[in-house]
């Protein structure tokens, strides 16, 4: 149990963040459940939690790099205060996530910077949070009161009104955000028709808890959704009729712009659908917003600046995954680096993750594609050894929840193909595991990708923009282009036998180099098949499988 802290310094930021990620973990469920606001989807809960994963990884490399280490306690502070909200700032998800970000940023803008001289740490944290009221309510296009935003402002007066220590006006906080919580089905017709509390609100006062801890040391009432009083819950699914009356979809994305050209996209989006959101500053923004036309909803970024990490999500096809009542027996969860390769594994049964370049999963993505998947018995493919870690704490907390989980060490898409191709949902789990692992384990696999600069590798000396060929893990050819390298590399695997060869395109690799390398497998190889499909965005530009 952490001790109480009179003062604000880096260590109450990771131990607050840490205690907040605790805490939305734990009340997750329950708060999706009571989703019914802005859309019923079933996500709220989920969506906080994984901006508060995010935001705490964040803060805990920080710490752990040694970059939170200024000589004096405001310094600390600011490095600590400002990764937390950069964090969520990065991986906010949703509506709810969305507006927790602007909340960590507007009491990054306070506690980020030096105190003022003579400033009470009391008085500087209720400036914090008034601030980050102040700053949500400003993002949110057209704000609806009996939200979360209402709970963060009644949260930020009672702090103002209230002298002592840090702990003191945190506490205040806490109680005003319950309170506020409470009253808000009056607030929100949606709200009192399906009798609950705002879900966002709820997560915000798990937060706002995890504060006052962290200060005090003292541990919040252990209410699974924090402040309710009213009535709960009406699952989310029997709201699923409130899904009918906005926009179709939910698009999210990061834009790099100018502040400027970032006040332009507001009022362009605001004409295409609600549920709007701009978060950020400095150059980086979050953008969520709901429309019925999201390909004009990136466009609009794109014209504003350079948008990345771009999530689509069409809530009628959401709704009706999250609505399935019957737990299947056994089910397969896939880390796929590939749009293309999600939409085989797909259409093989499985539940995916994508993995974009550079973005490896987190374990809560990992773990909620395993509640997706909504099954007794899990098989996970992470399909990277970069991403087992990920795979094997989903593993751990989906064992908790009462799900067998097996994870099987893919280390490449072309091995979880492999082990899709022979999996058995009918038979029984651990002979299923085990002919899933062996299918895996007899494929050999190679990725060629480009060099991006001079290095030495266990082939030789390459420069940037030679073609790499890695076989099992290793660069094993270099060579000028992707056509030859790709030759030299199937010579090399199929010097040791092989049945069935399996190409995986990139994006803006031709069909006509599938059909060369068809081609050139028959002509040294009559007995070997193979067999070609598309990675699609964010694959590489070449995957080879022999098995």
């Amino acid at each position: 149990m952490p001790h109480e802290s009179h003062t604000l310094d880096a260590d109450v930021v990771r131990t607050w963040s840490s205690l907040a990620l605790t805490a939305l973990g734990r009340a997750r469920e329950d708060i999706d459940a009571i989703n019914v606001y802005p859309v019923a989807d079933a996500d709220t809960g989920t969506n906080l939690y994984l901006t508060a994963e995010s935001a705490a990884r964040e803060v805990e490399a920080a710490c752990d790099a040694g970059h939170v280490s200024g000589t004096t306690a405001a310094a600390s502070l600011a490095e600590a205060v400002t990764a937390y909200a950069h964090g969520a700032l990065i991986g906010a998800r949703g509506n709810s996530g969305t507006i927790l970000a602007q909340l960590l940023r507007g009491m990054a803008d306070v506690l980020g910077v030096p105190e003022t001289a003579g400033q009470e740490p009391g008085a500087r944290l209720a400036h914090a949070l008034t601030r980050a009221a102040e700053s949500a309510y400003k993002a949110v296009a057209h704000p609806v009161e009996g939200t979360m935003l209402t709970v963060a402002g009644a949260a930020a007066r009672a702090a103002e009104t209230t002298a002592g220590a840090p702990a003191a006006v945190a506490r205040a906080a806490y109680d005003a955000a319950r309170t506020a919580l409470e009253k808000t089905p009056a607030q929100l017709a949606v709200l009192g028709r399906a009798g609950v509390v705002d879900a966002g609100g709820c997560g915000l006062v798990a937060v706002l808890g995890a504060l006052w801890q962290a200060l005090s040391g003292q541990e919040p009432a252990a209410d699974p959704v924090p402040g309710r009083s009213v009535p709960l819950p009406r699952p989310a699914e029997s709201c699923a009729h409130e899904l009918g009356g906005g926009p179709a979809y939910e698009v999210i994305y990061l834009l790099e712009a100018a502040e400027p050209a970032v006040d332009t996209l507001r009022a362009r989006l605001d004409g295409l659908g609600d549920s709007l959101v701009v978060v950020g500053g400095d150059g980086l923004w979050n953008v969520h917003v709901h429309v019925d036309d999201p390909g004009a909803a990136v466009e609009a970024g794109v014209e504003a600046g350079r948008p990345y990490r771009i999530r689509i999500t069409h809530f009628a096809d959401d709704a009706r995954q999250r609505a399935r009542a019957e737990r299947a027996q056994r089910a397969v969860v896939a880390v796929v680096p590939g749009e293309g390769l999600a939409g085989l594994c797909g259409e093989a049964g499985a539940t995916t993750v994508l993995a974009r370049p550079g973005e490896p999963p987190s374990a809560a993505e990992v773990a909620d594609a395993v509640r997706r998947a909504h099954a007794r018995e899990v098989v996970l493919l992470p399909h990277d050894a970069e991403w087992r870690r990920a795979a094997t704490e989903a593993a751990e907390a989906a064992r908790a929840e009462g799900v067998r989980v097996a994870v099987i060490p893919t280390r490449s898409a072309v091995q979880g193909l492999a082990a899709l191709a022979v999996h058995d949902p009918d038979g029984s789990f651990d002979e299923d595991v085990v002919a899933m692992t062996a299918a895996a384990g007899a494929t050999r696999y190679a990725e060629l990708a480009v060099a991006e600069r001079q290095s030495f590798t266990s082939a030789g000396i390459c420069q940037a923009g030679d073609v790499l060929g890695l076989i099992d893990g290793d660069v094993a050819v270099i060579g000028a282009g992707l056509p030859e390298t790709a030759e030299a590399v199937l010579d090399r695997m199929l010097g040791s036998g092989g049945e069935l060869v399996t190409l995986v395109l990139g994006p803006e690799v031709p069909d006509a180099l599938a059909d060369r390398l068809a081609a050139y497998v028959r002509g040294g190889h009559l007995a070997v098949d193979t067999v070609t499909y598309r990675g699609g965005r964010y694959s590489a530009p070449l995957l080879i499988g022999v098995e």
